[in-house]
C-alpha cells in the first residue's frame, strides 16, 4: 500500500510537492512503522498503542486521498482500488486493536 501511494503521489502536480505530497507520503509511511514498531516493543499494551496510532494514520491517509481525489489528481479506478485496499487494512488493525483490549 505504501508504494502504490508512492507511485500514485508521482501524478500530483509539482506544486503540491511541500503540500499533499508530502502529507499523504508521511502518512502511508507512518502505517507500517507504527505496526513494526509496536511489534518490537516489550509489551502488548504498547504494541496495542502503536496500532491504534497507525489506525490514526490510515483515517489521515484516506482522508488525503479523498481530497486528491476531489482535486482529480487520482483518477477514478485508482482511487477505489487503492481506498479499497486501506479499508481491508483499517479493518485488520481493527481486529487486532481490539484482541488486545480484550486481553
Amino acid at each position: 500500500m505504501t508504494v502504490q501511494v508512492y507511485k500514485i503521489s508521482r501524478l500530483f502536480p509539482a506544486e503540491e510537492r511541500f503540500g499533499l505530497i508530502s502529507q499523504i507520503r508521511r502518512s502511508a509511511v507512518s502505517v507500517p512503522s507504527n505496526i513494526t514498531e509496536g511489534a518490537g516493543r516489550r509489551t502488548d499494551g504498547e504494541f496495542a498503542n502503536f496500532l491504534g496510532i497507525a489506525h490514526g494514520s490510515i483515517c489521515e491517509l484516506e482522508t488525503q486521498l479523498y481530497v486528491a481525489f476531489d482535486l482529480e489528481y487520482v483518477a477514478n479506478e485508482l482511487f477505489h482500488e487503492v481506498t479499497a485496499e486501506l479499508t481491508e487494512i483499517q479493518k485488520m488493525l481493527y481486529a487486532l486493536i481490539t484482541k488486545f483490549e480484550k486481553m
